[in-house]
Parts: C-alpha cells; structure tokens; sequence
C-alpha cells in the first residue's frame, strides 16, 4: 500500500510532522521540545510562639453617663457651655428663671427670722413668769402656757428652717451645673425655652471618656478556661507601667472598624455572675485607658483574649493558601520541583500576615507563594525564592528615602 502527500497543503505538512516525531512548521523550521517548566517564587516555613486568641465582639460604654435634666421650671435664660468640650465637676452649664426661686428663698429667711424673734419673745415671757410664780403673782397655769408658747415657737422655728432649706435648694437648681467630670453634648433645649422640672426637662448629657469600658459576650466554655488565669480581686491602675500591677490579671486587646491591628489593651475587671441561657454566653467587661480619647461610647469593635501560647509553630504566607472542596492547601515543591498540593489546618491569622499551620507541615517544605495559576499537581516548576517580608520592607524604606531626598534636591 502507497501513501501520497500533496506538497504544499496544510494537511500534508502536520502529517509528516506526526509521522517524523517532531515539530515541523510549514515554513520549514523545527520546534525543539515542550516549554520549559513556569517560573514560580517560593518560601520556606518559619517557626515561632504563638499566641492563641478567643476573638469576639463588643461596644465601648463610658465610664461614667450621666444625663442632665432639668429640676426646677421655668424659662431656659442661659447656656454657659460650648458643645463636645470637657467640663469638670461643678461647672455650670445653664440657667433657668432665678428670680421666681430667688424670691422665694428670700421670703423663707424672713420668715425664718421672724419665728426667731417670736422664740426670743416667748423665751422671755416664760422667764418672767417662772420668777412670778415663786412669789404666787401668777398661778401655775399661766406658766405652763408661756412654756407651751415657748415649745411652739420653738417648733415654728424649726419649720422655718426647713422651708429656707428647701427654698434654698430649688434655687440652686436654676444653676444647673455638671455633676462629673467629662465630655458635655449639645444642647438639648434652646434658650428661651420653658422647661419642666416636674418631668425633667432633658438638657444634655455629660459623658467621663477616660477611661472607657468595654462590654462583651464570651461563651461559657471560654470564660470558664480563662477564669483559671484571672484574678478580679487585684485592683490595677491600668496608666502603670509597672509589670508587677499588671500580674494575674487578663487583659483585652480590642480593635474598632478602621484599626487591623489591636492597639487598644485593659484588663478585665468584671464578669458577669449569671449565663444568659438563651445565648450560652457570659457578659465581660474590659477597661481602657482612652487616653488620647480616640475611643467613644457606642462603638462597635473587635475584642480579642489571649488563652495561651503555641509553641514553635509552623507559619506560612497567607498568600499562598488555596481554597478546593477538600479544605484549604499550599502547594509544596518537592524532590525534582515537583509541585505537590498538601492541605493543611489553619491556627489564628496573625497581624503581620503569616498564618500557623496546625496540622499539614512540618516546617521543612518549600510551599509556592507567587505563581500558584501557573502551578499544577505532578507538574515540575522553576522555583525562585522571594524575600521575606521584613527584608521586603527594610529594602523599600530607604529606597523611598532616597526617592524623597532626591525630589528636594529637584
């Protein structure tokens, strides 16, 4: 049997190909081999403590809130205060309508005065009396009522007394002033509006920023495995720096939404004494500082509790974790540059990236963090190592400082 080839036609020329066993083109030039395997950049495991966490989330209280109300009626005739200033205790922050309650008040001593003067009278009587008596001018019964007008003024002084108290402290009243020491809110009513002390006009709030309270619901397992670490008997003054202060007691790392790490840190001061049943979770509370009042009440934020340490743990890039239906994975280069995919158990992620691998590894592999889509099971690769990252970074500050000196020398 004869086989015969048109020369010149497409088909012609991909059969000799096959037949021959290599790449012919049809332009007459031969392609050597297959490609060459991709390039990929690779990292080796580094090892060191960890710190587990149990992570939850929460709202900052103030430390002290108190809501100003009006306790007297009458017409609001001054504001004394700027909006989101911090006033100290004592301060005032509005008037209400004095002179109704200054009047009254003035009334009261002068009837306190006069009761005073009647006692002074009827004192004087019953002594005149109790020398006439000895030598029979009067009979017993008129001293025994100058004593009665005696004990009665007596009394109406007392009552008089009451009245310039009470007189006295409604007229404090109109002078509403800060009962701490905090951060004021706006305004509630504006001047030359009529409040009602009967029903407690509200006219601001008044919120103490330093320090701040952090509340949080933990679940019982949790609580219970860290009140084995917690003592809440040790009062610690949480702007010392001294170590010793701080020992035996746990303390809260907490992060608000804009923050990726956690730079707020107190202790725990209380745990609630009671489960909600309906949540299986326990109420605690952390404090912090607040000191450059950053923090403020109402906001949402991530809490974090450190339960313990990992000792010498494997840590990759989280970059170069893959996802599938087995689970998460790495790629790891072995013998040859063999690309092999292994699945792995996840610890915590840290700050810095790096996340520790539970089960999976043992810190002696090669895993593929750049290249992965060019990267297949059973297929060779040309690894390349990458920096790490701090090198990474240390390289980049001082190309950056001298990008910034140049452009002042520009």
């Amino acid at each position: 049997m004869r086989i015969s080839f048109r020369t010149g036609s497409l088909s012609g020329c991909l059969t000799l190909a096959m037949l021959a066993g290599v790449a012919v083109g049809c332009g007459g030039k031969a392609e050597t081999g297959p490609p060459p395997p991709p390039d990929v950049g690779v990292a080796e495991p580094i090892k060191r403590d960890v710190t587990l966490y149990s992570e939850h989330l929460g709202s900052t209280r103030a430390f002290e809130s108190v809501e100003v109300k009006a306790r007297v009626s009458g017409e609001l005739e001054e504001i004394t205060f700027d909006p989101s200033t911090i006033v100290s205790e004592g301060d005032q922050l509005f008037v209400i309508e004095p002179r109704l309650y200054k009047a009254e008040r003035d009334a009261a001593d002068a009837a306190l005065k006069s009761a005073q003067a009647e006692l002074a009278r009827t004192e004087s009587d019953l002594q005149r009396v109790e020398q006439a008596v000895k030598t029979n001018a009067v009979s017993q019964s008129d001293v025994d009522l100058a004593r009665a007008n005696r004990d009665m003024a007596r009394a109406s002084v007392l009552s008089a007394e009451a009245a310039l108290d009470s007189a006295e402290l409604q007229y404090s009243y109109t002078q509403v002033r800060s009962p701490i020491t905090g951060q004021v809110g706006r305004n509630r009513v504006d001047r030359g509006n009529i409040v009602d002390g009967n029903q407690g006009t509200l006219l601001t709030t008044v919120n103490r920023m330093q320090p701040m309270f952090v509340y949080f619901d933990v679940p019982e397992e949790v609580v219970l495995r860290a009140l084995k670490n917690l003592d809440l008997t040790t009062v610690v003054d949480i702007n010392s720096e001294d170590e010793a202060s701080r020992r035996g007691v746990t303390y809260a790392e907490v992060a608000t939404l804009i923050d990726v790490d956690y730079p707020f840190t107190g202790p725990i001061d209380y745990v609630s004494n009671t489960v909600d049943a309906a949540t299986g979770t326990i109420q605690v509370r952390a404090v912090l500082p607040n000191e450059e009042m950053n923090l403020f009440p109402g906001l949402f934020v991530r809490v974090r509790i450190p339960m313990g340490v990992l000792e010498d743990a494997v840590l990759i890039r989280e970059e170069a974790l893959g996802t599938d239906l087995g689970g998460r994975y790495v790629y790891i280069v072995g013998e040859g540059n063999v690309v092999e995919q292994r699945y792995v158990e996840l610890g915590p992620v840290e700050t810095d990236g790096m996340v520790p691998v539970t089960e999976g590894l043992d810190g002696t592999e090669t895993y593929i963090v750049d290249g992965m889509l060019r990267a297949r099971p059973g297929m060779p690769v040309t690894p390349e190592a990458i920096a790490d990252k701090s090198e990474a970074s240390a390289a980049v500050e001082p190309a950056t400082e001298q990008a910034e000196t140049a452009s002042e020398g520009n």
